[in-house]
């Protein structure tokens, strides 16, 4: 015969509830409480906030690692085409190959 166990143990029923009440009451005051459940409640809604958006990073990171494919191959084609020089060298003439005169030499 098998019997299931509670993980956190049994639910608190009526008189529980009413013994935790009172000590919550007796611990904070009547005036307190309210105050503390409003800023449980904000606690709560901040973490729920804060863990939906990291899912949605975590999402957005899969999607972008799944879609990379396409994009390594347009970026292959690109960067196969030769590229112009940028800098000081690229105003000036190419240099002459080893053998071979220039015409500034010629004259």
């Amino acid at each position: 015969m098998l019997t299931t166990v509670p993980l956190f143990g049994a639910i608190p029923g009526g008189p529980e509830m009413l013994i935790i009440l009172l000590v919550l009451v007796l611990l904070f005051g009547a005036n307190k409480i309210p105050k503390l459940a409003r800023s449980t409640g904000q606690a709560m809604g901040e973490f729920k906030k804060g863990r939906e958006e990291v899912e949605d990073e975590l999402q957005q990171m899969q999607e972008g690692a799944t879609g990379t494919g396409d994009r390594e191959e347009e970026t292959r084609e690109e960067d196969s085409e030769p590229q112009p020089e940028i800098g000081a060298d690229a105003d000036s003439e190419p240099e002459p190959e080893i053998g071979t005169e220039t015409e500034s030499e010629r004259n």
